[in-house]
């Protein structure tokens, strides 16, 4: 089983585990995760903290993953989360983009881990230390107080993520909220800027910039070509170095 899973079933207080099983449900939905989904809506069943309407909303995320067919579910995963800047879920996409900034904010948190006696293990699945659903399983290891604290500093982050859901009309979209309302934060969504696709974030520009398009067919038709002949030079024409 993966660590974020081993983590979910040691013993802990309620609001820890159901920050774990958050975190579960954020994650990869590949075989093993599916399996366990029963398990992680049992545990959040049993959380005071959150409201009927949101468990209601987290009880038909986990029905459609289970009933949905498995490769839709994780190309969809994908699609959701790895396509677009607005529902990342590394949160310094979302802070600092691909800035100088974000690799010491990248440091900076994995000092915070190490301060707490946590270190990530080599086959984190090559995710960075970012990523929400580690973000969430670090904070489960917090005392209450401490918890909310360290959720508050990117609780901004958790509303945005939200509101990109909600826009994208997911059921994923519960767990951000429910994160929210465990924690005691206010859940206001911001707004959603027009998301601009990672891949074309990435995109090499083009190999060559500044070729005139006037007269030009279009890029589907085939461009004729003139060919002209420059006229030859007279005998009388005097020639270069004569």
């Amino acid at each position: 089983m993966s660590s974020l899973l081993n983590h979910f079933k040691t013993p802990a207080p309620t609001p820890a585990r159901s920050l774990r099983a958050l975190a579960r449900l954020l994650a990869y939905p590949d075989a093993e995760l599916r399996a366990h989904l029963g398990e992680l809506l049992d545990a959040l069943h049993a959380e005071p903290g959150l409201s009927e309407a949101r468990l209601a909303g987290l009880q038909r995320l986990v029905s459609q993953l289970s009933a949905s067919d498995a490769y839709e579910v994780e190309s969809d995963y994908v699609e959701l989360f790895d396509r677009g800047r607005a529902t990342s879920l590394h949160l310094f996409e979302h802070v600092h983009g691909d800035s100088r900034e974000r690799g010491q904010a990248m440091v900076d948190l994995v000092q915070t881990y190490e301060q707490a006696g946590l270190r990530l293990k080599p086959d984190n699945g090559g995710e960075l230390p970012d990523h929400l659903p580690l973000v969430m399983e670090f904070a489960s290891t917090l005392d209450a107080s401490a918890a909310q604290g360290f959720t508050g500093e990117f609780a901004h982050i958790l509303n945005a993520l939200y509101a990109a859901l909600l826009k994208r009309r997911s059921l994923y979209a519960h767990v951000p909220a429910a994160v929210l309302e465990l924690m005691g934060h206010a859940i206001a969504p911001t707004e959603v800027p027009e998301d601009e696709a990672l891949d074309d974030a990435w995109a090499e520009p083009a190999a060559f910039d500044g070729c005139a398009s006037r007269g030009q067919q279009r890029a589907d038709q085939p461009q004729p070509i003139h060919i002209v002949r420059t006229p030859r030079a007279s005998a009388s024409t005097p020639q270069r170095g004569a």
